[in-house]
């Protein structure tokens, strides 16, 4: 029976918004390819064998295969999924197939369909948000200090009840959840805060320390660094419907906002200010999806969605061969340059993209694992 529990809870709320995602991400692909005039051969939701097949009146064979880790377009011209390309498969098309073949497009063109899918990841994560904006409101966690834990470098810097944090180390702070994201960015554990006590506004600075919580997922008792403050546990709510244009704008900038601490946080991996145990792969995600499905509402969920869709656009765009973004590196430098490289510099670039990419996804299945070791067993 908990098998049965954690199939529902863990493996088809993951696979449903895996497919999700890779659906949006193609679909862009797909949309713009098809709009300047490539014919796609193949639109498949997973690899290998083929589960369910179609073919629409345009001769395109949408498919859903066994394995759900991803999904691509494949254009007229394509040796295989992974859009590579045959010389020998090239010489045979017709004039007319060319034409309609992706290698023979403009690099505009190109550049345009490869962009397409991370762009249909922010687009979607915006409706998402615009959507709850505008028929649910928005609900706002005010950042007030509800409480200090006793002993705490809160307590130390001389924070005191009813504190509404503006910013936090020059990051504007409008939501609860955004100290959260502030302190898990901070460099050397540093803290600098404007606060507004009543009337007034005061510099506050402090250095984090290591403090228990008690993890609301798993009931473990942990420690990481904190300030040492808890919320006014209430919620502010911005009754809806919000107009559709303020939606926007606030789907907008919701959606900016997460892409700009996701970049920060990579940013401090590489510079090395930021553990690199903290990246996952399709384990963590799984595990979150499975959480958040067992412990929170649907809206959670697809606000779970909403932040994964950005994710994935933003990781897409890394100027990593194989990813969109080393592709629009290529079609960038051959627009700058006007000539075409070389297939043996693109076959160099790319292979060294396939040692990037398998050596990010041993080390992310590594830290999954290690993650699930301690949480099972610690």
């Amino acid at each position: 029976m908990d098998f049965l529990l954690d199939t529902v809870y863990y493996i088809l709320p993951f696979l449903f918004l895996l497919g999700i995602l890779v659906f949006v991400h193609e679909f862009g692909h797909f949309i713009i390819a098809r709009a300047c005039g490539v014919h796609v051969s193949a639109f498949s939701i997973g690899f290998g064998k083929t589960l369910w097949s179609r073919t629409d009146k345009h001769g395109t064979v949408w498919q859903i295969a066994v394995i759900p880790l991803g999904g691509y377009c494949q254009f007229l011209g394509d040796a295989d999924a992974s859009s590579s390309t045959s010389q020998e498969d090239v010489k045979k098309l017709s004039d007319e197939d060319k034409a309609h073949s992706f290698i023979f497009q403009p690099v505009w063109k190109k550049l345009a369909i490869v962009t397409a899918g991370p762009m249909f990841n922010y687009l979607f994560a915006i409706f998402i948000f615009a959507s709850i904006f505008f028929f649910i409101g928005n609900i706002v966690f005010p950042p007030i200090v509800g409480d200090v834990i006793e002993g705490s470098p809160a307590q130390k810097a001389m924070l005191e009840k009813n504190d509404r944090i503006l910013s936090i180390n020059g990051h504007h702070i409008t939501d609860f959840n955004d100290i959260t994201i502030e302190v898990s960015m901070a460099i050397d554990k540093d803290i600098q805060m404007k606060v507004q006590r009543g009337n007034d506004i005061l510099d506050i600075s402090l250095k984090l320390e290591d403090l228990e919580y008690t993890d609301e997922q798993t009931g473990k008792v942990t420690k990481k660094p904190m300030i040492g403050i808890r919320s006014i546990n209430s919620y502010e709510i911005e009754r809806g419907p919000i107009p559709l244009f303020k939606s926007l704008k606030m789907a907008i900038m919701k959606t900016w906002s997460i892409n700009s601490a996701t970049l920060r946080g990579v940013k401090q991996m590489i510079t090395g200010s930021r553990s690199s145990e903290e990246i996952g792969g399709i384990i963590r995600i799984a595990e979150m999806s499975g959480d958040i499905s067992k412990q929170h509402d649907l809206v959670d969920f697809i606000v779970f969605i909403a932040v994964l869709s950005i994710n994935l656009g933003l990781i897409n765009l890394f100027p990593i061969p194989l990813l969109d973004g080393g592709h629009i590196l290529i079609y960038m430098i051959e627009m700058i340059s006007r000539r075409e490289l070389t297939e043996k510099v693109k076959n160099i670039f790319f292979k060294f993209g396939v040692i990037i990419i398998l050596t990010l996804m041993v080390f992310a299945t590594w830290n999954d694992i290690v993650h699930l070791f301690k949480r099972w067993f610690s």
